[in-house]
């Protein structure tokens, strides 16, 4: 049974702000994910959908790409940059794709667990399913990487009703599924506590490009855009998210604007370039 208890919240201090003073973090975010086999992703380049939920192989294979071809790109994108990012990634490509998700972590990205597959969303599985969802795909990773995970982000970023509770049970310190506010917060449970650190999903390749129908170039200015006026609101401490997904922008028409967000950002004196794992850090001495 789901349980009805609301967790205890605390707060971000009203003074927070990020190490030196900084009001703006940038953390650069890849979602490295796939369906689980037999499944697809519900998007794809073909803007009509096949009829009475039938199978889609073009929209398979559009899926498939992320794994064999993008999450390579991207790599190469961030090493050219100097920037370190927050992987999401399928707890399935542990088992798929070992020698890719270790060099990924190898690389000194943040390997953050994506669910086990991105069709295996929390919210409408069963308890039991997501718990032995959580754990396998913790298992998964922890093997191939030789370190436990300690944040967490579901496929679609959409928790079960309990779902919390399961992460704090199997160790975990952060998550990313809410976009509730802009600073972290403490969720206490009577299983623990773990730490909310919202996502920002105003800069997101596939809304951006499929929904919005905006370009690369787009991408690109409305990000500066952004990060000028967040960094002129002084008082204002926020995380400004980059996300992009290996299957979309992992392509060459857009992995190259994500690069040159990724180079507009390395080395700078006024913003944070950091990852969620580190906000926690900081966060958390903060209190």
């Amino acid at each position: 049974m789901a349980s009805t208890a609301l967790p205890e919240i605390v707060l971000a201090p009203a003074d927070l702000r990020w190490p030196g003073g900084r009001n703006v973090a940038v953390v650069f975010n890849i979602a490295y994910e796939v369906w689980s086999e037999g499944a697809a992703s519900g998007i794809g380049p073909m803007g009509n959908p096949l009829p009475g939920g039938k199978f889609d192989p073009n929209a398979d294979s559009y899926g498939r790409y992320g794994a064999t071809t993008g999450i390579r790109r991207l790599m190469r994108v961030l090493a050219e940059a100097g920037v370190g990012a927050n992987i999401f990634t399928s707890g399935v490509l542990a088992e798929r794709d070992p020698e890719q998700v270790k060099a990924v972590a190898d690389a000194g990205h943040e390997i953050v667990p994506h669910g086990y597959a991105q069709d295996l969303i929390p919210s409408i599985l069963s308890a039991e399913d997501d718990d032995r969802y959580i754990r396998r795909t913790t298992a998964n990773l922890e093997q191939v990487t030789g370190t436990r995970p300690a944040g967490w982000i579901s496929p679609r970023a959409t928790a079960g009703h309990d779902t919390m509770r399961r992460l704090v049970a199997n160790g975990y310190r952060w998550q990313g599924d809410f976009l509730d506010t802009d600073l972290p917060y403490i969720q206490r449970y009577e299983e623990g506590e773990i730490v909310s650190v919202p996502l920002n999903i105003e800069f997101n390749d596939l809304s951006h490009s499929m929904r919005f129908g905006r370009s690369p170039r787009q991408f690109v200015e409305i990000f500066s855009d952004a990060l000028e006026h967040t960094l002129a609101a002084k008082n204002d401490t926020v995380i400004l998210d980059v996300l992009v997904h290996t299957h979309c922008y992992g392509r060459p028409g857009g992995a190259w604007a994500y690069g040159e967000i990724a180079k507009m950002c390395a080395g700078r004196d006024d913003i944070w370039v950091t990852t969620r794992g580190r906000i926690v850090d900081h966060f958390l001495a903060s209190l």
